[in-house]
C-alpha cells in the first residue's frame, strides 16, 4: 500500500521568517502581507537573531496574559549563548534592569514602587500644569511658523516638549537636560543604531541618569526620583542602584517617545481626515476618541521587543520554540480584520463599538503610564485644534520621512501650516 501522504495532507511549506529592516519604515503594508499568513509570524532580528511576532489581536491578548510568558533576559536563548553581542541595537531593551525585563515578585516590587504617580485621581490633578505647559507651547508653535515662513515643526516644538517635560518635571529632572536625554533616548530605542554608537549612547545614557540620581540623593525634592531613591536607601530588597537606573531610563524613554508618537500619529490622521475632525469640532466624537482610535489605527509602537516563552508553546497553531525573543505587533493587531471588521485600515471614530486596541499593552506589563498618555493626548489636541481650526500638514504623507527603526512608529518631523488662529 502507497503510504505516502496525498495533495490534500501535504503539509504547507513554512513561510520564509521576515526579515525586519532596521531602518524602520511604514509597517501597515508588511503587517497586511504577514497577517494574511496567519497571526504569529517568523522574524528575523537584526544580527540574524530568530525571533517571531505576534500580529494578531486576540492571539497577542492571548499571549501578552500567558503566565508561561517571561520578559527577564536569563530567558532570552540567544543572549544566554552569548549569540547576542554587546553593540546590538535591541540589547538594551532585552537587559535593562528594572520592571520592563522583571517577572513575577521583583516586577511587582518595581510597579509598585512608582504605580502611585499614575493613578487616575494622580493624572486628573497634573491637568492643569498639563494644560498650562500646553498653552505655552502653542505660542512657542506659532512663533516658530512666523520664523518659518508660516511652517513649524509640529513634532519639534509642540509634540516632543510637552510629554518630555511633563516626565522630567514629574522625575525632578532639570529642563537643562531635557534635550539630551531625548537624544540619547532616541539613539537607544532605535533598531538602525551602530554597535559602537549604541554601546556608547547606553553608557552615557546610564552616566547622565547615574549624575541626577547622585544630585537627588544630595538635595532631594518632592518628586519621583527622590522617592525611589529613598526606597534604595531604606536596605533590604525594596530597590537596587541598578534598578534605580533602569527604571529612570524606562520612566523617561517610555514616558515621552510613545505620546510623542501618538500627538504626531494623531495630527496627521486628523489632517488626512478631514471628516473626522469635523465629528469632533462639531461634537459627534471626543478628543479621547481621536486618542483611542490613533491609538488602534497607528500605534505609537510597531514591534515592542521581548518576551519569552518559558516552554515550548503554541500559539494559534503556531509552535514558537521556549527561549525564542517575541516582538509585540501593536501595530499589525490594530489593523486586524478579524478583530475590527473588514474596514480596519479606515481610521474612523464612530466605530461601532468603539476602538478595542492592546497598543498599551495587556495583562501584568500593561502600561503603567497609560491614563497619563491618554491624558496628556487629549488635551494637547483639543488645544491644538482649538487654537488652530485650519491646521494642516505642510507635505504630503509621501514626503515624510519615517522614525528611525521598526520600535518606534511614527515620523521625525511633521512639517504644518497653522492657517488662522481661532
Amino acid at each position: 500500500m502507497d503510504a505516502r501522504p496525498g495533495p490534500a495532507e501535504e503539509r504547507a511549506p513554512a513561510p520564509e521568517p521576515y526579515r525586519l529592516d532596521p531602518a524602520g519604515g511604514c509597517p501597515h503594508a508588511a503587517n497586511a502581507r504577514l497577517l494574511a499568513r496567519g497571526a504569529v509570524a517568523p522574524v528575523v532580528l537584526p544580527g540574524d537573531i530568530e525571533g517571531m511576532a505576534v500580529l494578531g489581536h486576540d492571539a497577542l491578548r492571548e499571549f501578552l496574559s500567558d503566565p508561561d510568558v517571561a520578559k527577564g533576559p536569563r530567558h532570552f536563548t540567544a543572549l544566554a549563548e552569548g549569540r547576542v553581542p554587546e553593540g546590538w541595537p535591541l540589547r538594551t531593551f532585552a537587559t535593562v534592569p528594572g520592571m520592563t525585563t522583571a517577572d513575577g515578585a521583583d516586577h511587582r516590587r518595581l510597579r509598585a514602587l512608582v504605580s502611585s504617580a499614575f493613578t487616575a485621581r494622580r493624572v486628573e490633578l497634573l491637568r492643569p500644569r498639563v494644560e498650562a505647559v500646553t498653552a505655552g507651547l502653542l505660542d512657542g508653535l506659532a512663533g516658530a511658523a512666523e520664523a518659518g515662513g508660516g511652517v513649524a515643526d509640529l513634532r519639534r516644538h509642540f509634540a516632543l516638549p510637552l510629554p518630555l517635560g511633563v516626565i522630567c518635571e514629574l522625575l525632578g529632572v532639570d529642563p537643562a537636560h531635557q534635550d539630551r536625554l531625548h537624544r540619547l533616548s532616541s539613539l537607544v530605542v532605535a533598531t538602525d543604531t551602530e554597535p559602537a554608537q549604541a554601546v556608547a549612547a547606553n553608557r552615557e545614557l546610564v552616566e547622565l541618569l547615574a549624575s541626577i540620581a547622585a544630585a537627588k540623593a544630595a538635595e532631594p525634592g518632592d518628586d519621583l526620583t527622590s522617592a525611589l531613591i529613598a526606597a534604595r536607601d531604606e536596605g533590604g530588597d525594596r530597590l537596587s542602584q541598578p534598578e534605580l537606573i533602569g527604571t529612570l531610563l524606562l520612566m523617561i524613554v517610555a514616558g515621552h517617545e510613545t505620546t510623542l508618537n501618538l500627538v504626531t500619529n494623531a495630527v496627521r490622521a486628523l489632517c488626512a481626515h478631514r471628516d473626522q475632525l469635523a465629528h469632533v469640532t462639531e461634537g459627534r466624537a471626543t478628543w479621547e476618541d481621536v486618542v483611542e482610535e490613533t491609538l488602534r489605527w497607528d500605534s505609537p509602537v510597531s514591534y515592542f521587543p521581548f518576551r519569552y516563552p518559558t516552554r515550548d508553546l503554541t500559539l494559534d497553531g503556531t509552535l514558537i520554540p521556549r527561549g525564542t525573543p517575541v516582538l509585540v505587533g501593536y501595530s499589525a493587531a490594530g489593523r486586524d480584520t478579524k478583530a475590527h471588521g473588514p474596514d480596519a485600515d479606515r481610521f474612523d471614530l464612530t466605530r461601532a463599538g468603539g476602538a478595542k486596541h492592546l497598543s498599551l499593552g495587556h495583562g501584568p506589563h500593561y502600561c503603567l503610564g497609560a491614563p497619563l498618555a491618554r491624558m496628556e493626548a487629549a488635551v494637547a489636541l483639543e488645544a491644538l485644534f482649538t487654537r488652530f481650526p485650519e491646521l494642516d500638514q505642510a507635505v504630503p504623507e509621501a514626503g515624510l520621512t519615517r522614525h528611525a527603526g521598526f520600535v518606534g512608529n511614527s515620523v521625525r518631523a511633521l512639517p504644518v501650516r497653522l492657517g488662522r488662529s481661532a
